[in-house]
């Protein structure tokens, strides 16, 4: 696949659309400020991030990123949203931290600089990419031989498509409409299947429950809705 075709226009201008909100903690990105310090304790506690190589593979307006740099990594962020990358650097010279943010697809990243870092994460964008496989690969080759990969991620199960779409986006308001589809969803199997595909082997599995109202997030055996999944390249 040419680096440059994994993308879907329509994601692209929908986050594009978002930038101004991203570090509002009250707006319609709520759920990621409330999910954001356990998907970093998921990593840093799986992944000893601290003096690493760490590379954040669709960072957005840079919510993870400055959390994996806070926790004392050396971060690169990758985006194709313009606007958000905007945002995130913008926000970095507030917050003093030093992160290498670049506008470049995961594939093109791969191509310059295989084996480049120690770890990669990858949360809440296979759902928004016309490839999902593509990614997993990409992250398989920009990760160091015995590095770890990490992924978050919806499920595609009846009961996403009634309380992460139907009640969160239509009824409740929590995520602005549109912002999934259930067709491009992913199951944990397929996740599996892409990243031994890719020279990754899956490490751990688990679910994620969230409660809007009161910002409760944790990690649970259930992935029927999101999940995060650890995989790790082969030494």
């Amino acid at each position: 696949m040419n680096p440059s075709d994994n993308i879907d226009k329509d994601e692209i201008f929908r986050f594009e659309a978002m930038a101004a909100i991203w570090w509002d903690p009250r707006g319609e990105l709520k759920a990621l400020h409330d999910i954001n310090p356990l998907r970093l304790a998921y990593v840093n506690t799986r992944a000893s991030i601290r003096d690493k190589r760490v590379l954040d593979v669709g960072c957005g307006g840079g919510l993870l990123t400055e959390a994996l740099a806070t926790a004392g990594a050396r971060v690169t962020g990758i985006d194709m949203a313009e606007a958000s990358l905007c945002v995130a650097r913008s926000h970095m010279q507030t917050s003093g931290l030093a992160i290498d943010y670049r506008q470049t697809t995961a594939e093109a990243l791969a191509e310059q600089a295989p084996s480049r870092f120690d770890t990669v994460v990858c949360m809440e964008l296979l759902e928004h990419v016309p490839s999902p496989a593509s990614i997993l690969k990409a992250c398989g080759q920009l990760v160091k031989p015995g590095g770890d990969v990490f992924f978050a991620t919806v499920n595609r199960t009846w009961l996403s498509r009634l309380l992460v779409i139907w009640a969160s986006e239509q009824v409740l308001g929590i995520v602005r409409k549109g912002t999934h589809t259930y067709e491009k969803l992913v199951k944990p199997e397929e996740l599996r299947k892409w990243g031994a595909a890719a020279g990754l082997t899956t490490v751990d599995l688990s679910g994620l429950r969230y409660l809007p109202f009161g910002g409760y997030a944790a990690l649970c055996r259930s992935t029927a809705m999101n999940y995060m999944m650890h995989l790790r390249r082969s030494a």
